[in-house]
């Protein structure tokens, strides 16, 4: 197997690779790629249709895409950022594609390799974000 492919980078990658196309979909759709406050102000309803088959639903201060062939679930972090993820929302995704993403279809090798990206400094916590999320730290060039 391609240890590319099967790194928790790749993972990450896709995953933010999936809520960017989720939340362009919703940006097309709603004139904004966060659609909480035209939930909380009754303007859309907590569950609907975004275009065809791909749905919606909100939750807390999080959303799930539902595509024909995956669900993508991310969180709102402050200012309405889309880039946070955690341990949870990783493994959930991988485990939309267990084919692609085995090796962290196993929460616990997941959450290993995330504290070690963590030790590592290679995720940081979001701050004011709801809950743990967290977010790729750009590479410094040394």
């Amino acid at each position: 197997m391609n240890h590319r492919n099967d790194s928790l980078e790749q993972l990450v990658s896709d995953f933010l690779s999936m809520v960017n196309k989720a939340t362009a979909l919703l940006r097309e759709k709603f004139g904004t790629r966060c659609i909480l406050r035209l939930w909380h102000t009754n303007k859309i309803e907590r569950c609907g249709t975004i275009t065809g088959d791909i749905t919606y639903e909100l939750y807390g201060v999080g959303c799930a895409v539902y595509f024909p062939e995956l669900c993508i679930d991310f969180d709102y972090g402050p200012e309405g950022r889309t880039d946070g993820f955690d341990v949870w929302k990783l493994y959930i995704f991988a485990c939309e594609s267990p084919q692609k993403y085995k090796k962290h279809t196993d929460k616990k090798v997941l959450k290993a390799e995330f504290e070690e990206y963590l030790k590592l400094g290679k995720f940081e916590k979001m701050s004011d974000s709801p809950g743990e999320l967290y977010f790729l730290k750009a590479p410094t060039n040394v």
